[in-house]
Order: structure tokens, then sequence, then C-alpha cells
């Protein structure tokens, strides 16, 4: 049986993260991921687009793979407007003029996917275990003997779950989740538009639907479409044309003709909070913590900060010689994380519930709601400073 410090498992971007968070401690880390080199290497096009804070791109700089991000696929996210049904009212947000600049940014998840595995891939201490899944996990002295599928196991003395919302691995680890089915499906499609959309992203709570339209450089936006699955299914079904006709129809003709340029992919909205981030010798990052509804375009985000928290508690755990799965350790990262999780996953899911009752109580409720947030300019500014706010430190 092989040792390592860090057992991380899930290779996804959050995952690669915090392997590469731990480049300049010593420590000896492993990632073990079900997908084989090339498919972490070469990560196929998902139609998803991932909207990045200021605090997050500070966080991929710092870990060098923004660096290795290509800079055509950048694109600006300038403003956001909210916006319900026909109502006349919409929430606007925008970075303004100053020092914060835009509001954020969008980037293919695929090629944040590419670039954290560049990162990583000659990482000194770094193994990965490819092609293989954690089997089981069994507590023994001083961490975690990790069973995989090909009768291997590695001894751990930190054992790190990033392997989604579904996670096997917490589920090993004993710890349960909070899952909230949202009954719905979401098609994103990349899409060119006819008129400009001035790199502002939209929200769009219509009755039976809710859209979004993330603004890409030049003359192309992603169409984010939630629906029942069977509809969601129907609209895959469609040739591109007639997908494009019925998109332009469903975002009101605002951007003029839209067609798609690639596949549209569809993914269920199942929002999961982890009834505990840490267990004996063990943490939850990324979404396996955490799987937000992306409503509010934060969950990668999240994500990302849950990693660099724990990462900067190991770091400096193992720099004065202090034992890296130390539970007060742990429970400092499962209390700092919580405080930056558990607010925004629960108004998160309360739009979501609003936005999508169709009941006469909720539209009437969700329009004065709307027309009072916008006429509160410190809630805007919250928001928009929220976006925009550098990277906290970890503690």
């Amino acid at each position: 049986m092989q040792a390592t410090d860090v057992v991380v498992a899930g290779a996804g971007p959050v995952g690669l993260c915090f392997a590469r968070s731990l480049a300049a401690t010593g420590l000896r880390v492993t990632l073990v991921d079900p997908q084989p080199r090339q498919a972490l290497a070469e990560a196929a096009f998902d139609g998803r687009e991932i909207a990045l804070t200021h605090a997050s791109r500070q966080t991929l700089e710092q870990l060098q793979v923004w660096q290795r991000l290509p800079p055509g696929d950048i694109s600006e996210l300038r403003q956001a407007k909210v916006m319900d049904g026909t109502s006349p009212f919409a929430l606007h947000f925008s970075g303004g003029r100053g020092q914060h600049g835009p509001l954020g940014w969008l980037v293919p998840n695929h090629l944040i996917r590419r670039a954290a595995w560049d990162a990583v891939r000659e990482q000194p201490g770094l193994e990965l275990l490819d092609g293989r899944k954690v089997q089981g996990v069994r507590p023994v002295a001083d961490g975690h003997q990790v069973q995989l599928d090909d009768g291997s196991s590695v001894h751990a003395r930190l054992l790190v779950a990033a392997d989604s919302r579904f996670s096997p691995t917490r589920r090993m680890l004993g710890v349960g989740a909070r899952t909230r089915d949202f009954g719905r499906s979401m098609l994103v499609c990349r899409m060119q538009v006819e008129r400009d959309h001035g790199h502002v992203a939209w929200e769009w709570f219509g009755y039976g639907c809710t859209m979004a339209l993330l603004p890409l450089n030049g003359d192309q936006a992603s169409a984010v479409i939630t629906l029942p699955p069977q509809q969601i299914d129907a609209l895959l079904a469609m040739q591109p044309q007639e997908l494009g006709r019925i998109i332009t129809g469903f975002f009101g003709n605002r951007l003029g003709q839209m067609q798609p340029v690639a596949r549209p992919q569809a993914y269920p909205l199942v929002g999961v909070y982890a009834q505990r981030f840490v267990a004996t010798g063990a943490a939850l990052i990324g979404d396996a913590a955490v799987g937000m509804h992306p409503v509010t375009a934060h969950g990668f985000n999240l994500g990302l900060a849950s990693q660099h928290r724990l990462a900067g508690l190991l770091a400096a755990q193992h720099a004065r010689g202090a034992d890296i799965a130390d539970a007060g350790m742990l429970a400092r990262y499962q209390r700092g994380h919580r405080l930056a999780s558990l607010p925004l996953y629960e108004a998160t899911n309360a739009i979501a519930g609003l936005y999508t009752d169709e009941r006469a109580p909720a539209r009437v409720l969700r329009a004065a709601g709307l027309r009072m947030a916008q006429g509160v300019r410190p809630f805007r500014q919250l928001i928009a400073h929220h976006l925009t706010q550098p990277v906290a430190a970890a503690g």
C-alpha cells in the first residue's frame, strides 16, 4: 500500500485547483479520478460558461491558471439585468467605470478544466491515479486507507472529497446531504446573435420558463433555458434552425435572430448542501460540499473559495509542523465555509423557488420585490460589491 499526505477524490476544476494550491507546501498529493489522463488534459466542450468574480480571477491568477486561458475566450461581464415576465421593471447591476471595472468574466468551463490540468500536470510531489475510482475508505492509524476499484489502496493523512454534488466519497465518509430537486433541467447552447448584446447578462424569469443570456465575445452569447425535463428533451431533439427559431422567441427577439453554433447540452437542476463539511481526517470542497442552483451563477466561485480556504489552513499547519488532519483546523475550515456558503445557498433556493412558482400570489410578490429592489440602491451596491470584492485571506 502506497502512502501520501493528501488524497483528493475528483480531478475536476476545484480538485485540480486545490492540488495546485498545495504546490509550494511540499506535501505529497494524490489525485484520483475515473477519467483517463487524456480526457482530463483535453476536457471536452460541455456548453457551460462560468461567470467568474474578481475574487475567483485573483485566485486563478495566483494558481497560474488564469494565465493559461486563451485570452480570446475570456468575455467581460459589464452589466447584469434581472427581469420578471412582462414587467417593465428590471434590476440592474453594473461594475461601474471606477476601480472595479467589469462585474466579472465569462469563461468556458472546459477551458478552465484544461488550464487547471496544465497547471498541475508536472507539479512536483503530485501523483495522478487516472481511470480509477474510490471504492471504499477506512479509518486507520494516522489517516485513511483509500481503496480503489483496481484493488490497490493508498494511505492518506487527509482525504479530500471533490467528486461532484453527488459525491460517492462523501457518502463513504458517512456524511449526509440536504438535496433539493427543482424538477427542472437546464439547456445551455452557444448562439450567434444578430444584435449587439453590449456584454450585458440577462436573467429573465418568464412564466413557465426561466432564461438567462450570457454575453460572449463577438456576436455570440450563451442561451440558458430552464424547463421541465420533457420540454428540454423536445428542444434537444430539434434541428438547429428550428431550435434557433424557438430560442429567438423565448428571448422576445431582443437580440434579433439567434442560431446555434454548438450542440446544445442539458443538465438536471439539483441543489445539495452537505450536513457537514468535515469528518475525522477528511474534508469536502467544491460541489461535494455545496452544489448550487445556477440562478446566481456562484457555484464555481464558491467551490474555488472552499479550496482556497482549506489549502491555506493546511499550508499553515504543515509550515509549523502540526497535524494536517487536526480536528480543530478542520473545524475552522467548516465554520468559515459555512458562513460563506449557507446564506447564499438559502437565498439562491428562495429566489429559484419564488421565480418558478406560477401561482398568482407568487407572481405579485416577485414583481413587487423586483420593483422594490431596483429602488434600493444600497441593495444593488451590496450585490455588485460581492461580485467585485477581492479574495479574502484563508482562515
